[in-house]
This record gives structure tokens, sequence and C-alpha cells, in this order.
């Protein structure tokens, strides 16, 4: 994989101009992406500015976020050839950074759930998950060092986990949707797919103007954590358990705290309820979609539609209200058990076979839910070389918390390669 930081290292010493970075990933495009298929389109001699913090730095674009320069097609024969007139504002902001954006990712119809072509770069017979597909295995295919996704769901931290790249899903409203094709208003975060987590705390303190956010060169300290799994859902499978086992007994090792956190029914009802207020929206924001392209929409994204049209205001309006009483109750149960995160799986498991499928988000929904910051971290493979990973989760607001925890995974698993 490409690592941004590294990169951007070689660039300010002088050993690699910003156009050679750029040629990296696009030698890289043209050896991996016929095998891959992460990529809907790519840039051709594209400007490479001299200068900026990401000058040098190839971007993918999530195909569901306007690019003025490549077509933004959702994932939709609807949206066949579309060329916007203006680029999303986060796309906006990387530029201004210097950084090109040079290819558009796949993503599932409308960012929802009908598998695209992508592959696993791990493994060609699994999948790579979704709705990120493109992005997350462009990542972890090294083609790029940078990818933009979205997580409505667990489209971000689901394929970061299967593809065993970082995925980082920031605070709700910390990086801008203007641009972006709607599914959800409450649910619709923009996140980022790097191959470490110092490079995603890196590039959110970039484009969010906070550099309070970016890591420090030294050790990020021992944090305190509290251990999820989510008791009112399915249980994990047993590779996913033993890898968060293994976290939890390095991290011990470390002299980080841990505790066991059982989390109170009102986070349950909230979970039951995501699908409620997700499917409600999206109703609403893919209503001419629907309207006048029904028999274009993908076979799952078209069946949630039908059924969308039967929730009701009230039904709506009453699931929000347990949303709104689950967020309010959550600083109380970090400060309760005494905690800076919490860490639980990514996924419930490796990637799943074939491609029928982009997995399952049960460990997702709940903390897309209540806008909180995820970052997922691979932490180890299968017998047959599937990525596995687990997730630390901070306070609405404390990324650079919930970033620091991670980092101290990431150096615990580096650790214990070596």
């Amino acid at each position: 994989m490409q690592s941004l930081l590294s990169l951007r290292t070689r660039i300010e010493a002088g050993t690699l101009t910003p156009r050679a970075a750029i040629a990296l990933s696009e030698a890289a495009i043209a050896e991996r992406e016929p095998d891959i298929q992460a990529l809907v389109s790519c840039q051709t001699n594209p400007v490479v500015p001299e200068r900026g913090p990401l000058a040098g730095i190839a971007v993918g674009v999530k195909d569901i976020l306007d690019t003025a320069d490549l077509p933004t097609q959702m994932g939709s024969p609807i949206y066949a050839g579309w060329r916007p007139r203006a680029d999303a504002a986060a796309v906006t902001r990387l530029r201004r950074l210097g950084a090109v954006p040079l290819a558009k990712t796949t993503t599932t119809s409308f960012a929802f759930l009908d598998p695209t072509k992508t592959r696993n770069p791990h493994h060609r017979g699994h999948t790579p998950g979704g709705s990120s597909a493109g992005s997350a295995a462009a990542v972890a295919a090294g083609m790029l060092p940078l990818a933009l996704g979205t997580q409505t769901g667990g489209s971000i931290i689901r394929p970061a986990a299967y593809c065993g790249v970082v995925g980082l899903k920031p605070s709700f409203g910390l990086l801008p949707t203007v641009g972006m094709k709607c599914s959800s208003w409450t649910l619709d975060t923009l996140g980022l797919f790097t191959a470490g987590v110092a490079d995603a705390a890196h590039a959110l303190a970039l484009m969010t103007g906070r550099p309070g956010l970016d890591l420090p060169a030294s050790d990020p300290g021992l944090p305190r954590i509290g251990i999820v799994l989510q008791d009112f859902c399915t249980p994990a499978e047993p590779e996913a358990l033993e890898a968060l086992l293994r976290v939890r007994t390095s991290a011990e090792a470390a002299g980080a705290r841990l505790r066991d956190i059982t989390l109170p029914a009102v986070f349950a009802e909230a979970f039951g309820l995501h699908g409620t207020i997700q499917d409600f929206e999206a109703a609403q924001a893919l209503d001419w979609e629907y309207a006048t392209h029904r028999v274009d929409l993908g076979p799952l994204l078209g069946a949630h539609l039908d059924a969308a049209q039967k929730i009701s205001a009230a039904a709506y309006d009453a699931s929000m209200k347990v949303a709104h009483r689950a967020r309010r109750q959550l600083p109380d149960l970090f400060a309760e058990h005494d905690v800076d995160v919490i860490l639980t799986l990514s996924a419930p498991g490796p990637a799943p076979e074939g491609y029928a499928s982009t997995g399952d988000s049960r460990f997702n929904r709940l903390w897309t839910l209540l806008g909180v910051p995820c970052v997922t971290v691979p932490v180890g493979r299968t017998a047959i070389g599937l990525p596995l990973g687990v997730q630390t989760i901070a306070r609405l607001g404390d990324d650079a918390r919930a970033l620091a925890a991670a980092r101290f995974i990431e150096m615990l698993v580096h650790d214990s390669d070596r």
C-alpha cells in the first residue's frame, strides 16, 4: 500500500516530485485495476500542483460525490455519463490542498446494497464490502494513498476491514456532504480510506483545518478502553472474536486499562430503528429516481424503496426520538465507565465468500446513528489471508481521541508482527 505520509516525506525531502508521486499511482492502476475493478473512470494527463500540503497525493473519489472533470454516475445506469458542473465541497478542498482527484471509485447503486464488480485484493473470491467498495479496494491494492468514502450504515468501516486498510468515519458533519448524492440526511457521513492511521489523521486535519486532529510524532499514550460486543445482536464469528481478544491481551500487556461494557437498553432500541430512519429518508431522497426509473434501480435497493413507501411519518418521528435519547446518553456511558474510547469489532467476521452480498453492517449501524467517530484498524488475517479489523469509537467531536487509540492498537499489531 502507498502511505500518504511517506510520499509527502519524500516530496518534502526532494527525492520525489509531485508529478512522480502521481505517476506511481498511475502505474499501480495500470497494473492492478484490470484485476481489481475498483475504478469507474480515471484522469489522463492530470494537472499536478507542485505546491500544497497534499501535493503529489492521488485521491480516489467515491462515485456518489460530484467531480467537474469526471462523470458522477452513482453506480446506476440512470446517471450514466452524468457530468456535474462543480466539484463536491470535499473534492474542492482536496484540490486546494494540492491533491489530485485522480479517479472515481466504484459504489453500490446509490450507496446501497447491490454489489459492484470490485474484487477483494486479498482474495478474489470474496467481497470487498460496500458501499464504498472501490475506495477500500483501491487503497488496499496500492493504487491510491487516499480515497473518499461514505457511510450510512457501515459503508466505510466494513469494507476497510474486509480489505485490510484503515477506514475513518469522522464525527457526523465534520466533513461536508455538499455535492454528495444524499441517501439519508440524518446518517450520511463522509470519510477516508488510507494505508495507516497517521495518514488518515493527517488528511482529516488538513481537510477540516483542525491541526489538533493530527497525531503527534510521539507515543500516542495509553488509552482507557471499554470493550463492547453488542450483546443484543447476533454474535460475531470466532475468527473476529479471537482477533479482538488478541488485541485486548496485547493492550493490557502494554499497560492500557480495559473493561467490559454492556450497553443499556436504549442503545439496543436505537440499533433496531436504524433501518426505519434510513429507509424513510431514502424514500424521499431518491423519490425522483424511484418514481421515474424504478426499473433501473438495483434489485435490493428497489425492494427496500418499495417497502419504505409504507413507513409512516409517525414511525419515523418515534424512531428519531429514540435516536436522540441514545445520543444524549452516550457521553454518560463514557463517563460512568471512565473510558476514553470503545473498542469493538469492525465487522462480524472476514469478508464473505462470493459477490452476492457486501456483508453485514450490524457492528456499524448503531455508531453511525449516534454520529460518533469510528476508526477501523487491520489486526490480522485468517488462514486464507482475509483481513480482520477492530474499531475504536469516541464521543461525538472527539475524533482525535478515536484516532490516537487506533494508532495505539496499530502500533501493538506492528510490534507483535516483528
